[in-house]
């Protein structure tokens, strides 16, 4: 290899490790510089899918970087505030947002002589960020440098482009025939997954083109191949990730596949169209504004094809990578047909009840268990509880606009007296395994016997508190949550004792006091909650059900 092409390769990998670098910084710079106001952005703008169209289309121009956004939706679908079909609006226009580079590479890279504004820029951020450590100016500088390189990077990549393109003869780049074609797509492709940045990609293409390196043909395959390729970050960010992280990712999947394909199907057209567009701007010369103009063109025509599906394809996606725990939240017994009867409704919200009592029973033994640490059950089953207790909320709400005799009238509110008992069991089991968690205080031995007693005979009490068991007695778990009562004040003394005593320490005497204190809390609100429900269930089915004494306590709601 001669000199000169060792000199053309090391510029083209310095030209290639200047850009990768560049928007590195500059994504991490303006992301840092914007802090919370990116968050804010995508929570407060993304009220319908126009608005999250435009949400993610102008945060993924500011910050360069679509995978932040995509992320960041992600997170927001997994706590609620965002809901899939949003989510799917925001992912569209972060793939327009991404045209923003091409822009940016045409209007400015062979506009202007790059290295008169590089340095400066270069000098200046680097000024902010180290007289700014760890603060927005700072992350501001390092954002100004990295466009700085990244027009440096620019400047050589365009010599190097323009000396390979009179120094290399390159006719399998050129896109003459279908193979060659998707061979094209393939090379961008690769090149998106291999820098893990698509606007790094776009921008060398764009500058080989207009380096003649590449042919306007052939370097449109592979802006189209380097737009399929930002799925690459998506795969990669949801392996092992929730069912809602890979419900975002498949759709932002299905539309960079479509828009491609109908990009690859409409490609001499629109090539043929955007020239003759060019031209007549006057910019016939610079093949990089056609190529941006053609990446721009294809990633609207891709949302203006999606947007009367988005609504299927969210529908489509969530009925795809169901968890086990995503089914167990979702409603079994609710539907239209039986609200449409009050009567038969009520029936159905008992049964559903009893699955958030069985859910909470669960909780609660694992909460109470001395055998091994409370895990991340716990959790996803306090999710799933609260998925469920809302479907119970929504419908008990639409059946309340109904009208509905006196008896129905009454059944309703005790029905969300009794959700709400059995919420609170949900919230007590998660604090109690949050505190054990934490660590648990060491003990006399007498006093540690006497507080695995305690937990015995809560676990004793939640055996018994399964009004689906046939001998089931709403009277004997009643007792049983009097026996506790008695249990908890003789140790609850106890404790006070061995505190005053010096037997134990008194922050490890107060610790157990509130765990002793938060499981018999946990166990009345159970109590209270299967009471008022075996009382709903003698009343919407007697013949199933046994009479049972309701001692309920106002204060709970």
């Amino acid at each position: 290899m001669s000199t000169e092409h060792l000199a053309l390769a090391g510029a083209l990998a310095g030209g290639l490790g200047l850009f990768l670098l560049a928007v590195g910084m500059i994504s991490q710079g303006l992301r840092v510089a914007a802090g919370r106001q990116l968050r804010r952005m995508l929570a407060c703008w993304t009220g319908t899918r126009l608005r999250g169209v435009a949400t993610g289309a102008l945060i993924t121009a500011v910050v360069q970087s679509s995978s932040a956004v995509t992320v960041a939706t992600i997170g927001f679908v997994n706590a609620g505030i965002l809901q899939l079909s949003q989510a799917l609006g925001v992912i569209f226009g972060a793939n327009v947002g991404t045209t923003m580079t091409g822009w940016l590479v045409a209007a400015v890279g062979f506009q202007f002589k790059l290295e008169t504004y590089a340095l400066p820029l270069i000098g200046l951020g680097m000024l902010l960020r180290l007289t700014g450590s760890n603060t927005r100016r700072g992350a501001f500088g390092e954002a100004l440098a990295g466009f700085g390189l990244f027009f440096l990077g620019i400047d050589i990549l365009r010599d190097a482009f323009a000396g390979l393109a009179t120094s290399v003869e390159l006719p399998q780049l050129v896109a003459t025939t279908p193979l060659q074609l998707l061979a094209l797509v393939g090379i961008g492709f690769l090149m998106t997954v291999l820098t893990q940045s698509s606007s790094a990609a776009i921008a060398i293409i764009l500058t080989a083109a207009s380096g003649e390196a590449l042919a306007l043909s052939g370097a449109a395959a592979m802006v189209i191949g380097a737009n399929i390729g930002t799925t690459s970050t998506a795969v990669l960010a949801v392996i092992g990730a929730t069912a809602n992280a890979k419900r975002v990712a498949a759709g932002h999947i299905l539309f960079n596949l479509l828009t491609g394909v109908i990009a690859l199907l409409i490609l001499p057209a629109l090539l043929w169209l955007l020239e003759t567009a060019s031209s007549e701007m006057g910019q016939a010369a610079h093949p990089a504004v056609t190529l941006a103009l053609f990446h721009t063109t294809f990633n609207f025509l891709g949302v203006l094809l999606m947007w009367p599906l988005a609504g299927r394809l969210a529908v489509f996606l969530e009925a795809r990578f169901r968890t086990v725990d995503e089914v167990e939240g979702r409603p079994r017994f609710l539907d239209h047909t039986v609200a449409a009867t009050p009567a038969l409704a009520v029936d159905a919200l008992v049964q559903e009840l009893l699955r958030v009592v069985e859910i909470s029973r669960r909780m609660a033994r694992a909460a109470i268990s001395t055998e091994q640490a409370p895990g991340r059950q716990i959790a996803i089953d306090a999710q799933t509880a609260r998925t469920l207790a809302g479907a119970i909320t929504a419908f008990v709400e639409k059946l309340g606009r109904q009208s509905l005799s006196e008896e129905v009238a009454q059944q309703l509110p005790q029905t969300l007296r009794a959700l709400r008992y059995f919420q609170q069991v949900v919230n007590y089991a998660e604090s109690i395994a949050g505190a054990q968690a934490d660590g648990a205080p060491l003990l006399a031995v007498k006093l540690a016997t006497r507080l695995d007693d305690y937990h015995a005979e809560i676990a004793g009490l939640l055996q018994a508190a399964d009004p689906q068991q046939s001998d089931f007695k709403a009277e004997s778990l009643t007792q049983r949550a009097a026996t506790l009562e008695e249990h908890y004040q003789l140790l609850k003394a106890a404790f006070l004792r061995a505190g005053a005593l010096g037997d134990i320490e008194i922050q490890g005497m107060s610790d157990t006091l509130e765990h002793i204190s938060r499981c018999r809390r946990m166990a009345q609100q159970l109590n209270k909650g299967i009471s008022l429900l075996t009382t709903l269930r003698q009343v919407s089915s007697p013949a199933e059900t046994q009479t049972a004494s309701v001692d309920v306590d106002a204060d709970a709601m």
